[in-house]
């Protein structure tokens, strides 16, 4: 494969680790995690943290990238991006959410006093129940029966990146931008002039692959390789999806229509003073559903 794009994508898992994985670039992730973050639990430092509890499976390792840090004043982090939707993802994220509380167990006379959990998601799908909804960022917090918060020390943020549409000329937020970055980096040749912030400008040299070491193009190309394959699987399966939902469709609407034809004619010869019976035997209507008529 010959690496034609200039900049990496940051939704495979290559270039997320590349881009927001490494010590030299932690900045970038505090900056985007400061765009979704309270301002009480801002970040003014990050460390990263073994993950071995995360992505058991192969499938897990290759469509979810993750990463596990924790803040200078003690907040966990699970940051990670799905390429694919899963069965029982909200389970999965719960399950996670609950190894760094765990973590924080302590030895002895502990007054289980915890640290504030966040699990971030950065979905590169649109949850079932969502596709009718424009929101694209989710706040989920653990509430009471009228929707007061009971706990403020974990919370689940999920981004739905394929509802983001706007144009580099339509960004308005710094969020506003980092989807953006998300959503198009890899399709740029030059940076955008609504994005010459120094971060972003960190972020662009980070990302340049002519800058790569031989060995890190052979990493990034295994891995868009892996991207593009699973990518294409998702699209068939909705294509599939989506040709025997009309065919389906179809064939049902064949079944309703000569159904009402049947109702129509049986209606007239009703009209005309045919018998039920033989009513039924030329439509092929039960005797109840002439009687209806």
């Amino acid at each position: 494969m010959t690496l034609k794009d200039k900049y990496i994508n940051p939704l495979t898992d290559f270039g997320f680790k590349k881009l927001f994985g490494v010590e030299p670039n932690k900045e970038l992730l505090i900056d985007f995690l400061n765009q979704l973050l309270p301002s009480i639990h801002q970040i003014k430092n990050l460390t990263y943290t073994k993950n071995e509890h995360l992505g058991s499976s192969e499938y897990e390792r290759k469509a979810i990238f993750d990463l596990y840090c924790e803040s200078e004043s003690g907040e966990k982090f699970i940051v990670e991006v799905q390429k694919a939707k899963q069965n029982f993802f909200k389970d999965r994220s719960v399950y996670y959410s609950t190894f760094p509380i765990q973590e924080q167990a302590k030895k002895g006379d502990w007054n289980f006093k915890l640290a504030a959990v966040y699990t971030i998601g950065i979905l590169d799908f649109i949850f079932d129940e969502h596709k009718t909804q424009n929101e694209l960022l989710h706040t989920v917090k653990l509430k009471d029966q009228n929707g007061n918060v009971f706990y403020n020390k974990l919370t689940y943020i999920y981004i739905e990146l394929p509802k983001f549409t706007k144009s580099d000329n339509e960004l308005q937020s710094k969020f506003d931008k980092w989807l953006y970055v998300f959503r198009h980096l890899a399709n740029l040749q030059n940076r955008p002039v609504v994005l010459q912030e120094r971060i972003f400008k960190k972020l662009f040299e980070a990302a340049e692959i002519a800058k790569f070491t031989p060995k890190e193009k052979e990493q990034y190309e295994e891995s868009l390789k892996y991207y593009r394959d699973l990518k294409n699987v998702v699209d068939s399966s909705k294509e599939e999806g989506i040709k025997e939902g009309r065919e389906k469709g179809i064939k049902e609407g064949i079944k309703t229509g000569i159904k009402t034809g049947r109702k129509e004619v049986a209606k007239e010869m009703k009209a005309d003073g045919f018998s039920l019976e033989k009513i039924a035997r030329y439509t092929g209507l039960s005797i109840e559903e002439i009687q209806k008529l």
